[in-house]
């Protein structure tokens, strides 16, 4: 039997008193799972991502990873276990690549697993070795986020946030993107998945849920059952199995 590692019920959440930015949004993970989450701008994905982060606090409803709750924690700390990219990729601009990738591993004692773990990154990501002393504000947004990604991967997540990972990108590393994230599910890495592509996230995903603001669930599962909701397909503007439909032409 599938684990489920991390379920959200009922979730709403509130910016201020009166902007609601997730209202009621249930969603499951299982391990070993890739489950990507798909909208329009504004649609409360990532307002859903940073509460199981613990970044913002929810309203009401229940997270739970494992047999932790993690509702109402509130303080701006990632739980054990968890590792988050956020959109706008967190690099730390005043240090070198080098030390943004090792504050990854930051509550990490084991020094030489630790050196073993960079060296892993700097060969799945060989921009980071060529640029290895050259400061995070010179990369352009696509080293910038291969270097988010391996920070983050520093922690030994067995789950993994990843929010807009490919938000602006040139092609190329779209595709890199996208293999790394494969990679890594069949490493064992749980994702989570916050997406613009929908057409490539639904490719890759176990599972995705399509979310209409604010923060609504509108339909959820794999390609089939995503093109057998009518609601779905027209909000998406294509077919998950293939074709667009009026409003996506």
């Amino acid at each position: 039997m599938t684990v489920a590692t991390l379920e959200v019920q009922d979730l709403f959440v509130r910016y201020g008193k009166s902007i609601v930015a997730v209202q009621g949004a249930s969603i499951e993970v299982r391990e070993g799972e890739i489950v990507s989450l798909l909208g329009q701008n504004g649609a409360g994905k990532s307002t859903i991502l940073k509460s199981i982060a613990g970044i913002v606090a929810p309203l009401s409803g229940t997270i739970r990873y494992g047999e932790t709750d993690l509702t109402g924690k509130g303080a701006p700390r990632i739980p054990a276990g968890i590792a988050y990219v956020p959109e706008d990729r967190g690099v730390f601009a005043s240090l070198s690549v080098g030390e943004n990738l090792r504050l990854g591993a930051i509550s990490r004692r084991d020094r030489r697993e630790i050196d073993a773990d960079v060296e892993s990154q700097l060969e799945r990501f060989p921009i980071l070795r060529k640029y290895w002393s050259r400061g995070a504000s010179l990369l352009s947004g696509g080293e910038q986020q291969q270097l988010a990604i391996a920070r983050a991967l520093m922690i030994r997540p067995r789950l993994l946030l990843l929010d807009e990972p490919t938000l602006g990108l040139a092609p190329i590393i779209v595709d890199l993107i996208f293999e790394v994230v494969q990679q890594l599910n069949a490493e064992g890495v749980t994702i989570l998945l916050v997406e613009q592509n929908a057409v490539r996230s639904i490719d890759v995903s176990d599972r995705s849920y399509v979310i209409q603001a604010p923060g609504r669930i509108l339909g959820s599962g794999d390609a089939r059952q995503l093109a057998d909701n009518p609601e779905v397909v027209e909000y998406l503007g294509f077919s998950p199995l293939g074709g667009e439909t009026e409003r996506g032409k």
